[in-house]
């Protein structure tokens, strides 16, 4: 053990500079490359072209930082990647290895770099290539052969959690990592027009190699998700299809077959692709197909880039005024939608390329399974669910005020680059309150989290006391959307839902039976609307009528001792 110590130690010792960089790429011999070696790669290249810059910016749960990579022919960047400038460019961010077992885009990025950077692919004229070559870079450390049980190689990848076993695709609106807070930092200094992340896809056996999943058109909303769809989306299949590499929407089925039909993943903002629009950042996940082979995925993860660069560079000037656009279409007093359903009445047609499947009796179990059978290919029209309609809306405020108490929500609002003032003195204003009339809560632990869903309000409007110190935050601004998303208890990724106000959940102060029997007694006299109210209820609710507790219980909250932040909502809203 001691020696395996001392050689660790030594290996660990070498720069990435240091390491034997040969092979240009691994994917010929289904192997991958470790961490160090990808990013002894990104060194090389840049030591080489001035085309391309590496940057060491923020922490990770592994300790490590995260490295950002440029590619910019024509413009000398900063030293400093805080200092960095786009110059009326529009800017393409890559995100790899969130889940480092699905390696594809880690290499194929690699070489689109470094065949823009030796000039063997002609670069783009308008935009900017920016690239984290590792995301997740604990999961990336963790290497193994087996947790990837239904993925047809490489030899050897990385682990899905991070260093922290955390799914970092499911963290970008809660920051329960630094890989998501160095993540958030790096976005906004970049400020994205196009985003594209990288992976391996999971479910149903199918023809094709390469499937998309672009941000859902109707939540993106506007003619930006309007360009997203009728324009963006088919110029990247035409373009492939006439390289021969056939692409079809992320097929979103599990253990049944996708020619039953299927629906456009919606990706909310626990999502990177989520999280992006929420900036109006056009984006896009790449599911290659986990059994083709690793060769095959990660050369068509490349090619598909290739064509989204082109695709993107032509319509440059377009997607710079949509996206400029899109920050003014909501204002306070409009209604803006959190929850989404899918639109029935209205489905695309897909010509699906699939194996035919069907229900056969298990080998193992003695039970019913699927099983697809290869040598059945066909090729079928498919309904498809791609449009969605909002489940629910709230009218935009025109602010929301914060108390100063809830540090941890305003720090990740200040990482997001959100625009807020403090008060400066005690003042008291007319505000729309909100209480918690019920949620339900997942079963399990879900990345960390007891995650709350189905939230339903009540709403008042009072006088509520402001604080010397609380925070006004004005929607009237470029993070808007992320204001509405995180701070609306009913939306589907908020604050709320993932566990972040439960302390107003719990009541802090109850009574005692023995005491509050004569002081509910009293109360009742002193109040017969409340009293004639109690008795119905009991004549209604047998439940009710036959639980001496909760007849106490509904008194208690129906006087004035009953606490008035038990399942109050903190936030307020004002104006709109």
């Amino acid at each position: 053990m001691r020696i395996i110590s001392i050689l660790f130690f030594i290996l660990n010792t070498f720069t990435y500079s240091q390491i034997n960089q040969t092979s240009q790429t691994r994917f010929d011999k289904n192997q991958t490359f470790t961490y160090a070696e990808i990013i002894g790669h990104y060194e090389k290249i840049s030591s080489k072209y001035t085309s391309i810059s590496i940057y060491e910016f923020g922490e990770t749960d592994s300790g490590k930082p995260l490295h950002v990579i440029i590619f910019n022919p024509n413009e000398n960047l900063s030293a400093n990647f805080e200092d960095f400038d786009k110059k009326n460019k529009n800017l393409l961010l890559i995100n790899n290895g969130i889940h480092p077992g699905e390696p594809d885009g880690i290499e194929a990025t690699l070489m689109l770099f470094r065949n823009y950077a030796e000039g063997k692919l002609r670069p783009p004229k308008n935009t900017i290539i920016a690239t984290i070559p590792i995301y997740n870079v604990g999961g990336a450390l963790n290497r193994n052969s087996t947790t990837r049980t239904n993925q047809n190689g490489p030899e050897e990848y990385g682990f899905r959690g991070n260093a922290r076993n955390y799914d970092l695709n499911r963290d970008f609106i809660k920051n329960d990592t630094k890989n998501a807070r160095a993540f958030a930092e790096i976005f906004h200094i970049l400020d994205p027009d196009l985003f594209v992340d990288n992976h391996v896809s999971n479910g149903a056996d199918y023809q094709y190699v390469l499937t998309h999943l672009f941000t859902q058109h109707n939540k993106l909303g506007n003619e930006l998700g309007k360009y997203l769809h009728t324009s963006l989306m088919p110029t990247l299949e035409d373009s492939l299809m006439q390289k021969n590499w056939d692409i079809t929407p992320y097929v979103n089925v599990f253990n049944q077959v996708p020619e039953v039909g299927f629906t456009q993943f919606m990706d909310s903002p626990r999502y990177s692709t989520g999280y992006a629009t929420l900036f109006n950042t056009l984006g896009m996940m790449v599911e290659t197909h986990m059994l083709k082979p690793y060769k095959q995925r990660a050369e068509g993860t490349y090619e598909l880039m290739k064509s989204f660069i082109n695709s993107a560079d032509a319509d440059a000037e377009k997607i710079k005024t949509l996206r400029k656009k899109s920050f003014l279409n909501y204002v306070a007093g409009a209604y803006y939608p959190i929850n989404w359903t899918v639109d029935s009445s209205k489905t695309s047609i897909l010509n699906f390329k699939g194996f035919e499947g069907k229900m056969v009796e298990s080998e193992v179990t003695g039970f019913q399974r699927l099983k697809y059978f290869r040598d059945k290919p066909f090729t079928k029209e498919v309904m498809y669910y791609n449009y969605f309609k909002a489940k629910d809306s709230v009218t935009i405020p025109s602010a929301y005020i914060i108390p100063q108490g809830y540090w941890n929500v305003l720090e990740l609002l200040k990482l997001n680059k959100i625009e807020m003032k403090q008060v400066k003195k005690d003042t008291s204003i007319r505000a729309e309150v909100y209480r918690i009339a019920s949620f339900e809560t997942v079963k399990n632990p879900f990345e960390g989290h007891y995650l709350h869903y189905n939230t339903q309000l009540t709403k008042t409007m009072e006088n509520v006391l402001v604080k010397k110190g609380d925070f006004i935050v004005e929607t009237n601004q470029k993070g808007f959307r992320y204001l509405l998303e995180t701070l609306e208890p009913s939306a589907t990724d908020s604050f709320f839902n993932w566990n972040f106000f439960d302390a107003i959940l719990q009541q802090k102060e109850g009574f005692s039976p023995y005491v509050w029997e004569d002081m509910a007694e009293r109360f009742l006299a002193e109040n017969p609307e409340i009293e004639k109210e109690f008795e119905a209820k009991k004549a209604a609710e047998p439940d009710f009528a036959n639980n001496w507790y909760l007849q106490l219980d509904w008194i208690h909250k129906k006087s004035p001792y009953y606490e008035k932040s038990h399942l109050r909502y903190p936030i307020v809203r004002v104006g709109g």
